[in-house]
C-alpha cells in the first residue's frame, strides 16, 4: 500500500490479483516454516499417486482478531486503489469460499462497486478429508466438501457518466468479449497449474496461464491500458498480460518471490497454451 500511496491518480486501468487470503500465511515466520517443510499455518500434504501435492494454507486456524485485521487491511487497500484507478476500472481479486465474504464486504465499503464474481471451475485437493485422527471410525464422513471451484471477486470503480461515455474517455467500463459472437463469461473452466509452470515459478499459490490469460485479456474492454497486480508473487499475472499484449505493473515485497518472479516472467509468458491459438482463430 506504500507504493499505491505515491502513484498518480487515474493511472491504472485494471487490477487482477491473488492476494494472501488471510495475511498470516505470508508473514516471514510462516513463510520460513513453509520453505523448511515444517508447515505451520501451511498444510504440507503427503505425495499422492507419486505426485507431490502443493502446500495449502489452513484458513480455519485464523483467530477472530486475525479475521478483523483481514477486513481492515482490504478496506484500506480498496481505498488506496480507488485513488489510482481510472473510472470504470475492473478489480478482480482471487479469494476463498471461507473468507470471500470478509474481503468482499471490505472492498464494497471502500467505495468499489461489487459486480459479482468469476467462478474458476477447478478440482483441487482442498477438503474432502475424513476427521483427523478418527478417519477409520468415521470412514464415511468428509469434514468439508472437496473444493471444486474458486471465487474471483469482481469490482469496478464507479463510472464517469454512462458506460459509453466512460469507454470513450477512459477505455474502461466493461469486459472484452471473447469474440464478436461470444461475450466474456463469469465461469471459466480450469485445470490445476501444470508442473511445467511450477518448475519455472515455484510459488505455493501459482495460478495457471491458461486461466489467467483468459481473465487478464477480459479486464481491458478495448485491449488498452495498464493492468496492476499488487501481490505479484511469481509474476504469473504479469506473464499473462505480456502474453496477451498488455502493459502491466507488479508489486511484490518478499525478496525470495521477487527473485523468482524476475526469472519466471519471460518463461511463463513464452509458454504455448492451447487456448491462445483457439482465441486467435475466433478473432479472425
Amino acid at each position: 500500500m506504500t507504493w499505491l500511496g505515491v502513484q498518480p491518480p487515474n493511472s491504472v486501468h485494471a487490477v487482477v490479483t491473488d492476494p494472501p487470503y488471510g495475511l498470516l500465511e505470508y508473514t516471514p515466520t510462516e513463510q520460513a516454516k513453509l520453505r523448511e517443510g515444517r508447515g505451520g499455518v501451511w498444510r504440507i500434504p503427503p505425495s499422492f499417486d507419486g505426485s507431490q501435492r502443493a502446500p495449502l494454507p489452513r484458513f480455519t486456524v485464523l483467530k477472530p482478531s486475525e479475521l478483523l485485521e483481514l477486513e481492515r487491511f482490504f478496506l484500506a487497500w480498496g481505498r488506496d486503489l480507488m485513488r489510482v484507478l481510472v473510472p470504470g476500472a475492473n478489480v478482480v481479486v482471487a479469494s476463498n469460499p471461507l473468507l470471500s465474504y470478509l474481503v468482499s464486504g471490505a472492498l464494497s465499503r471502500s467505495g468499489l462497486e461489487r459486480r459479482g464474481e468469476i467462478v474458476r471451475l477447478v478440482m483441487t485437493m482442498r477438503g474432502g478429508d475424513r476427521p483427523k485422527a478418527a478417519h477409520v471410525e468415521f470412514d464415511g464422513v468428509s469434514v468439508m466438501p472437496r473444493s471444486m471451484w474458486e471465487p474471483w471477486l469482481m469490482f469496478r470503480k464507479p463510472l464517469d457518466g454512462r458506460v459509453q461515455d466512460n469507454l470513450r474517455k477512459w477505455g474502461t467500463g466493461g469486459f472484452r468479449r471473447i469474440s464478436s459472437g461470444r461475450p466474456f463469461g463469469d465461469v471459466i473452466e480450469s485445470a490445476p497449474t501444470r508442473a511445467s509452470e511450477r518448475k519455472h515459478a515455484p510459488h505455493p499459490s501459482l495460478k495457471p496461464q491458461a486461466f489467467l490469460r483468459k481473465l487478464v485479456r477480459g479486464v481491458l474492454p478495448l485491449g488498452q491500458g495498464v493492468v496492476l497486480d499488487p501481490f505479484a508473487g511469481a509474476a504469473s499475472t504479469l506473464a499473462a498480460a505480456e502474453a496477451v499484449g498488455y502493459e502491466s505493473i507488479g508489486i511484490e515485497r518478499d525478496p525470495s518471490y521477487f527473485k523468482i518472479a524476475t526469472a519466471a516472467l519471460p518463461k511463463l509468458a513464452a509458454l504455448t497454451i492451447a487456448e491462445d491459438s483457439e482465441r486467435r482463430g475466433q478473432a479472425r
